[in-house]
């Protein structure tokens, strides 16, 4: 939970009332002002959080990577050119009959001492099976890092959901404790005029002082966490620390209460579940672009150029140039490779019954996501329920115990009992009230509906 996020400066104080508004010190910054509803926090961090950014970089990867494989089946152009001294020409030794002396060999030689080309060459796949099968897989590479980014996205919106909405509850509590110290400066005050009046012990009135002391520590707590939220919210978004962030949206019973519990969800609405549907879709294509290596490939080469022969280095002689060209189908057909082939194609297999037993996996963990979070949504909302009524009946509580103070008919001992219970009937609600929207978001990250 962000909320914990640990800040350890000396002026505490004065750094929490700053980013209870979603303020921050600057560091030397202009600060930016953001004023979020839900929807525009998540679109923020989607265009900003590092995750989010990451996973859109790796399908660009993936992207140049097919870029790559289309390459192959495009013809490939390649430029040559030469210079070449011979500066001794080889000799080559010719029998001696062709000058009337058999059985000898006299020395010749053959060549000239400058050598120059130039030329091109043109290469295209005829037929390649590995090639046309990577052809083929481009579209699911790319649906394979999509959905992973989606799958990112939808883990940062359950992280942020759950963030965005403790910091609306702690706005509540914060209200809340002011409620509660400007009762307690009441009943100070109430206290200390009794003791001057000679119907209260000093007694009373340091315990009133004490209860005032814990509720304004509670509150330095509170700005404290709420502080920590606000920082962590943006580090989750992506937002520079500097900028001042406030939340708009609002928290209604309805709204924790729209998720419809049921058991008609569809494990295909899962991302992470639609994930694996792809990977065995990549390992199917694996296993038929091995077997497609059995197949032979077919290759047209071409190729055109000109070399010259000079004695002296001059490339703009005449006569000097002489071309030459080619054109040629290459037909390579496998025999035996040391049965590689067979070793990738049931190592892609194995792969795939990888894909389908964590499938197979993800299944029951689905259920299990599921009934877990319907049991914690449904256990949620009832002790959501119990705890507000309790926290209205500790409200009544209080306010008759100090009713009956005031008139000097209830002892101090009476009004301390009933505002500790009205603190922790209250803590009880804040806590009741912030495990139900998890409960909510759990359940509907479990049946993909979030």
């Amino acid at each position: 939970m962000l909320m914990a996020v640990i800040l350890a400066f000396p002026a505490l104080t004065a750094w929490s009332q700053q980013a209870s508004n979603g303020q921050a010190p600057g560091a030397g910054q202009t600060p930016q002002i953001h004023e979020f509803t839900l929807t525009q926090a998540l679109d923020y961090a989607g265009k900003n959080s590092v995750l989010v950014r990451n996973a859109l970089l790796d399908l660009q990867i993936q992207e140049e990577s097919n870029r790559a494989t289309t390459s192959q089946a495009l013809p490939q152009l390649t430029g040559n050119a030469g210079i070449t001294d011979n500066l001794q020409i080889p000799t080559q030794l010719v029998p001696g009959e062709f000058i009337g002396q058999p059985g000898t060999y006299f020395p010749v030689k053959f060549g000239t001492k400058w050598s120059n080309n130039y030329g091109v060459t043109l290469k295209q796949v005829l037929f390649d099976g590995q090639v046309f099968v990577g052809l083929q897989a481009r579209q699911t590479s790319l649906d394979f890092y999509r959905k992973k980014q989606e799958v990112t996205e939808q883990m940062l919106r359950a992280n942020l959901e759950k963030v965005y909405y403790q910091l609306l509850i702690s706005r509540w509590q914060i209200a809340q404790i002011d409620a509660n110290i400007s009762n307690q400066k009441e009943l100070l005050r109430s206290s200390t005029e009794m003791f001057k009046n000679g119907f209260a012990e000093q007694l009373d009135v340091d315990k009133a002082n004490v209860q005032l002391t814990n509720l304004q520590s509670e509150k330095v707590q509170m700005e404290f966490n709420i502080a920590s939220g606000y920082l962590g919210l943006k580090v989750l978004m992506g937002m520079p620390v500097q900028d001042s962030l406030r939340l708009t949206d609002s928290l209604t019973y309805d709204m924790i209460r729209d998720a419809v519990l049921g058991d008609d969800y569809k494990y295909t609405d899962r991302r992470d579940y639609q994930l694996l549907q792809i990977n065995r879709k990549l390992n199917e294509y694996d296993i038929s672009r091995y077997k497609k290596m059995y197949i032979p490939t077919v290759n047209l080469t071409a190729n055109y150029g000109q070399t010259q022969y000079t004695n002296s280095f001059d490339l703009f002689k005449k006569n000097s140039w002489f071309p030459a060209s080619y054109v040629g189908l290459n037909i390579s057909v496998p025999i035996f490779d040391g049965f590689f082939k067979d070793a990738n194609i049931k190592q892609a297999k194995l792969k795939l019954r990888q894909t389908e037993n964590n499938m197979d996996s993800l299944k029951i963990r689905i259920d299990n996501d599921v009934k877990q979070a319907q049991l914690r949504f449904t256990a949620a909302l009832a002790t959501l329920d119990y705890q507000k009524k309790n926290m209205n009946l500790s409200d009544r509580v209080y306010a008759q115990t100090r009713k009956k103070y005031d008139q000097g008919l209830g002892s101090n001992t009476e009004i301390t009992t009933a505002l500790a219970d009205q603190r922790t009937a209250q803590s009880n609600y804040y806590n009741a009230l912030y495990s139900a929207i998890v409960a909510r978001v759990d359940y509907l990250n479990a049946i993909g509906k979030l």
